[in-house]
């Protein structure tokens, strides 16, 4: 989608601090962290939100989920992080491209 935020970041043509890339998923920094490390996981595919997932994307989501470990490792969150997914203007979605974001570096407060 032309004016989607996050499609025109996985497509290159808004530059972003990249973490990771292959050919279904990009990560990257957010641009206002809550964290001293703020990451997020993208894919590259325009689902809206995790409502809008179906079963034909559960590899897609498990990938995501596995890849969230590693990159936190190679990022320095060795004592741990928190992952967030919000889901439609109520949960707190801004960008309506589904996302994960990857928080940590400091001491977060319990949800």
């Amino acid at each position: 989608m032309s004016d989607c935020l996050f499609c025109r970041i996985a497509a290159g043509e808004i530059p972003c601090r990249k973490v990771y890339e292959d050919g279904e998923l990009i990560a990257f920094h957010d641009i206002n962290p809550a964290a001293p490390v703020h990451f997020m996981i993208v894919p590259k595919e325009h689902i809206i939100s995790l409502e809008d997932c179906h079963a034909r994307h559960e590899m897609l989501l498990g990938r995501i989920l596995l890849l969230v470990s590693v990159l936190a490792k190679e990022q320095g969150l060795h004592d741990g992080f928190k992952t967030v997914i919000n889901t439609g203007k109520g949960g707190g979605q801004v960008v309506m491209h589904l996302h994960v974001h990857v928080i940590g570096g400091s001491k977060l407060s319990h949800v």
